[in-house]
């Protein structure tokens, strides 16, 4: 079955972005760390890169290593409507859950405007690679009960307010390590298995 796996930059205090969605505060590093840091991510993950940037990243025409569908809330996928790009990650199949996003924003990205647990059952039941959970905390915090696996990219960063990793009731949920990796540049990767 496939899995539903968050994979997200958290700082050091459990934010993913700034209050008004910030996410350009996060350290990479000096040229050298930051490239290394991304050579490894790339090669984990390529289809995390967004379609207009796969190029720049020498990541045209990879193939899709974990993931062949992304999950968004309206806040991850803002920035890239303000940038005019509709469809940020066109080498995937795109949901964005939001309630007040037209439905024919793209044709190739298909909005959901209610019940992202069911839509995340059914796709589960699908053929395929794993499920991308791009953000945000509203998401995540709605969909924890559907959630596998957590790949958390932990920056050296404290932001003092923002938007929560997870944004939902309280419900402690354990995982486990199943693996980490660290960084010159002081970023670690962990990835987490549901108990």
């Amino acid at each position: 079955m496939r899995k539903l796996v968050y994979y997200v930059a958290v700082t050091i205090d459990g934010y993913i972005a700034g209050p008004g969605g910030e996410f350009d505060f996060y350290p990479q590093g000096d040229e050298q760390q930051a490239a290394a840091y991304a050579e490894w991510v790339n090669a984990r993950y390529p289809e995390t890169v967004p379609t207009a940037m796969r190029a720049a990243h020498g990541l045209s025409g990879t193939p899709n290593q974990r993931f062949d569908t992304v999950l968004m809330g309206l806040g991850s996928y803002r920035p890239a409507l303000q940038a005019g790009l509709t469809s940020p990650y066109a080498h995937l199949r795109q949901y964005v859950v939001s309630s007040t996003l037209a439905p024919d924003t793209d044709p190739s990205v298909t909005v959901v405007g209610e019940d992202p647990l069911a839509l995340v059952r059914d796709l589960k039941q699908e053929e395929g690679q794993d499920i991308w959970l791009c953000g945000g905390g509203l998401l995540a915090g709605a969909l924890l009960p559907e959630i596998d696996e957590l790949i958390i990219k932990s920056y050296p960063v404290v932001a003092g307010t923002g938007i929560p990793v997870f944004d939902g009731e309280f419900d402690p949920t354990l995982f486990k390590v199943a693996d980490r990796a660290s960084f010159t540049n002081d970023v670690t990767i962990t990835r987490f298995a549901r108990r």
